[in-house]
């Protein structure tokens, strides 16, 4: 190669077939990195769905189980811890109505 001329397009073909190369291994590494994460994700999603739904069967069932328990005339401990439950909340609600009502006479 004595012609610098010639040597120069060798040198620029080179160039450009080498970092032709590399963006196309750096783009086809970023593109399998996004199915990866696509698919990941989308494994995820699926989990998640299953287990909410999983979750909600669960509680549909434990709740029919409770129906039908309390249909056929049987009072269990779970019933009546519920109901001791929910009076204590009814007391928790009519205690801060009457603060609320103290609070809102003091203020005005």
């Amino acid at each position: 190669m004595s012609n610098p001329l010639v040597q120069a397009f060798f040198v620029g073909r080179a160039v450009a077939e080498v970092v032709n190369e590399r963006l196309e291994v750096a783009l086809t590494d970023t593109l399998s990195d996004l199915g990866k994460f696509d698919a990941e994700a989308r494994e995820q999603l699926r989990q998640f769905t299953q287990e909410v739904l999983e979750r909600a069967n669960r509680a549909a069932e434990a709740a029919n189980a409770g129906q039908s328990t309390t249909s056929s005339g049987q009072a269990s401990s779970d019933s009546v811890d519920v109901q001791a439950d929910i009076d204590e909340l009814r007391a928790e609600i009519a205690l801060l109505r009457t603060e609320l009502q103290h609070y809102r006479r003091t203020s005005a």
